[in-house]
């Protein structure tokens, strides 16, 4: 059985598959990560659902997005969708905020209700497995690298990455894509 990843895996390059300490990452369900409250989270709790996993910024000319994010949320939540927020940093310093800035903003400004997690690195060395693991399975314009904050990878219900969508991909044009994943 698949071991839960938080800190550290390794991606061999073109199997798709990663490993840590010789236990095999298949899906996105084998990841852990910290929730937006410093809670660690595994993601297991939704496995069989679909994931529609973006990174945000809270400065970001696409940080409106968060409102069709919530949107899609709010709509698909019944059939199984769970969006996943994982803020970052690393384009031009657009979410400078701590965990609790960062929530109270999302809160007030967007009323996000969906998880969001503690701030993570999506692309380099340090970047989070869970963004290590999703850029290897779906490569973007950029390669694997993360191209820019909001940049949207959809998971099934299996776990598989079956899609990445470009910041500029607004949330609800990608209806169509969610409904082939429910």
């Amino acid at each position: 059985m698949p071991r839960r990843v938080g800190s550290a895996v390794s991606v061999p390059s073109g199997t798709g598959l990663g490993t840590t300490n010789g236990a095999l990452v298949t899906t996105a369900y084998d990841f852990t990560a910290t929730d937006i409250d410093g809670n660690p989270v595994d993601l297991e709790r939704y496995r069989g659902h679909p994931l529609l996993i973006v990174n945000t910024a809270s400065k970001c000319g696409f940080t409106p997005q968060y409102e069709g994010l919530e949107k899609i949320h709010r709509e698909y939540a019944d059939k199984g969708l769970v969006v996943l927020g994982f803020p970052c940093d690393q384009f031009a310093h657009q979410e400078p905020g701590d965990e609790e800035e960062i929530k109270n903003f999302c809160s007030l400004t967007y009323d996000v209700t969906f998880p969001m997690f503690a701030k993570v690195d999506v692309n380099g060395g340090d970047a989070h497995p869970l963004y290590q693991w999703l850029r290897q399975q779906k490569s973007g314009l950029l390669g694997s690298r993360v191209k820019w904050n909001f940049t949207k990878f959809l998971v099934d219900k299996s776990g598989a990455v079956v899609g990445r969508f470009a910041p500029t991909v607004k949330p609800e044009k990608m209806t169509g894509d969610i409904d082939k994943v429910l």
